[in-house]
């Protein structure tokens, strides 16, 4: 059996009290905002387990519509970023009309050309694209300043896309 400080107990039935009257407020900030009456039914959940779960933080928070809301709105980011993350198109995987084979090309292309690249241009976007460390991590595999990686990464960037284009238009050239 559970045992509930007369403290915790109150602030359950303060916050019982605060959801019938916050309810209303809640889910109407949420769905003038999210454009879906049923992604604003599951934020407003989503919502209001956090709160519950929000009054055993020490100090316990002020319940309040406010509080809330402060809730929903961290909730409805979440959303968005969860959406745009979901509908963003993943490098590794070719678009709807794309050619899985012109993709395929495409990166054996970007390999040649790679290689043909200065050691310290190809070290540098290999780490930073490839194996996809941030510019403080490539920095650090690299022995050098965050600073001086970046410039180097704009030369390394500047090289690439040269000799990319060289290739375009040695291809280019025949058709």
């Amino acid at each position: 059996m559970e045992v509930v400080s007369s403290s915790a107990a109150t602030d359950r039935e303060q916050f019982l009290a605060l959801y019938d009257a916050a309810l209303p407020d809640v889910f109407g900030y949420l769905s003038a905002r999210c454009g879906s009456m049923a992604v604003a039914e599951d934020l407003t959940s989503e919502t209001f387990l956090a709160a519950v779960r929000g009054l055993d933080r020490e100090p316990p928070p002020d319940l309040s519509v406010a509080w809330l809301i402060g809730i929903a709105r961290h909730k409805l980011i979440d959303h968005w970023r969860r959406r745009e993350v979901e509908q963003r198109p993943r490098p590794s995987e070719p678009g709807a009309d794309a050619d899985p084979w012109e993709v395929t090309i495409d990166a054996i292309r970007a390999h040649e050309i790679l290689a043909t690249l200065g050691a310290h241009h190809r070290s540098a976007l290999t780490l930073r694209y490839l194996d996809g460390l941030s510019v403080p991590q490539t920095a650090e595999r690299l022995d050098r300043t965050v600073h001086a990686t970046e410039a180097l990464l704009v030369r390394a960037r500047r090289a690439f896309r040269a000799a990319y284009e060289r290739t375009d238009d040695a291809s280019g050239a025949t058709s």
